[in-house]
């Protein structure tokens, strides 16, 4: 049985072999599918191989598998603070990685199946695709700035702003550098477009993206992000495990007799899918519901940034129970969410069902229903906030302690469950009964 270490590169991989009873044997090979395909030839199923993740990890580990007994993809983050050195080569790097397998002293990093990679790649491909879309337009929108011109419409690239756009008086070589952007812009559009069709086939067939489309700021592409980083919910017991693999997590400092304190979030794991769901927590706290009022609640004593970190940390956990409950979100509306699966089936390619008729004049619309009912379930959770401050203000008068007052209370499984978060259909579409009377 023989314990392998690959420190892989572009071009060549560092290995280190170690057997029982021998000293440790290096070597190097390159990295070409001929070259590969023989080191591989060479392994048997008693052999257990170990290798960081890197961009080509997931085609050397399917390959590794295809002889190998065991494959272990290691944390970097994690192999790094194990074995610091100051002698630091590749071949030593192979050689520590070899040594802490045989040790059963490796922190292995989650395997994906190819369907999930799949996922991943397109997702990935989509963003590279937005960053380009975005770089074009800030180059025609300092061209504007340049000229001190002024778009009238609110969007300079829908129809009116392009209309105005192709009579804006620009000098020569200013014109032809807007329309060289909008050319390029119209191939990415019909790019993005491509790509964006399997991504929704893919949303519609899926139970898990069309449940976290029920919560207020996730579309289309920040649910597939987090399906795609999460893949099966149930390897993480708790959603506090979830935010920490999201890097949503605040860091913690504390040694000696000193007290712990909490700094800026970890921003470990993929920054995409973390960024998308910051991008959600804008849109989601301006919906009315329990998760404004949350972050209304964090603003009055943090800064805006905090606080809309604080949302997206909030979101990661009720996609945690969504998907772990199989369920929608509590205060899903109905009519915001139908229009996501328009939007949804429109980019696969489906037909459009006729939307419903409006209602005779003088009756109150069902998104005025569904407002309604959101704006009670945010006084319901201020009202919630409000009563557990006072609870625990009365027990610390008469020095008590509330269960989950504790400073790392947050970090620990809360007996009850949280009201954002708990199982409930989707809200009827059905009138809501009439609000209280106010005093």
């Amino acid at each position: 049985m023989a314990t392998i270490g690959i420190d892989a590169h572009k071009n060549f991989a560092e290995v280190a072999i170690l057997e029982p009873g021998r000293p440790m044997r290096h070597r190097r090979i390159g990295t070409t599918p001929a070259e590969l395909k023989a080191f591989v030839e060479g392994l048997g199923p008693q052999d257990q191989v170990v290798l960081e993740a890197s961009f080509n990890t997931w085609a050397l580990a399917d390959l590794l598998q295809q002889h190998a007994g065991r494959v272990v993809v290691s944390n970097p983050m994690r192999t790094k603070a194990i074995a610091s050195a100051k002698i630091k080569t590749d071949k030593v790097d192979a050689q520590v990685l070899a040594q802490l397998l045989a040790a059963d002293f490796i922190a292995e990093v989650w395997v994906p199946d190819p369907t999930l990679r799949a996922l991943r790649r397109r997702v990935s491909q989509r963003s590279a695709l937005i960053h380009q879309q975005t770089a074009l337009r800030n180059r025609v929108h300092a061209v504007l700035n340049r000229n001190l011109l002024d778009c009238p419409a609110t969007d300079l690239f829908g129809k009116a702003g392009r209309q105005w756009l192709s009579k804006a008086p620009l000098p020569p070589e200013e014109r032809q550098q807007v329309e060289s952007a909008l050319r390029l812009l119209a191939v990415l559009e019909a790019e993005i477009e491509a790509v964006e069709r399997p991504l929704a086939e893919t949303a519609l067939g899926d139970a898990r993206v069309l449940h976290l489309m029920t919560i207020p700021g996730v579309g289309l592409v920040t649910a597939l992000a987090i399906v795609g980083v999460i893949g099966d919910v149930r390897r993480f017991p708790r959603p506090n495990q979830l935010v920490g693999y999201l890097g949503l997590d605040p860091c913690v400092r504390q040694s000696g007799e000193r007290a712990a304190r909490t700094g800026h979030i970890s921003r470990q794991g993929q920054g995409h899918a973390r960024g998308l769901l910051i991008e959600a927590a804008h849109s989601a706290v301006r919906t009315p519901g329990p998760l404004r009022a949350f972050h209304e609640r964090i603003r009055s004593r943090r800064s805006r940034q905090i606080a809309l970190v604080a949302v997206a940390r909030k979101l990661a956990v009720l996609a945690w129970h969504l998907l772990h409950d199989d369920t929608d979100y509590r205060w899903a509306s109905v009519t915001l969410t139908a229009g996501k699966l328009r939007q949804v089936e429109r980019k696969a390619g489906q037909p459009i069902q006729q939307a419903p008729r409006s209602p005779a004049r003088g009756q109150t619309t069902r998104r005025e229903q569904e407002r309604r009912l959101q704006l009670q379930a945010e006084e319901a959770y201020r009202a919630m906030v409000a009563a557990r401050h006072a609870e625990m203000n009365a027990a610390a008068s008469n020095g008590e302690r509330l269960a989950g007052s504790r400073p790392d209370a947050r970090r620990r499984s809360h007996p009850q469950p949280p009201l954002l978060s708990t199982r409930v259909d989707r809200v009827p579409p059905q009138p809501s009964p009439a609000p209280h009377a106010t005093a």
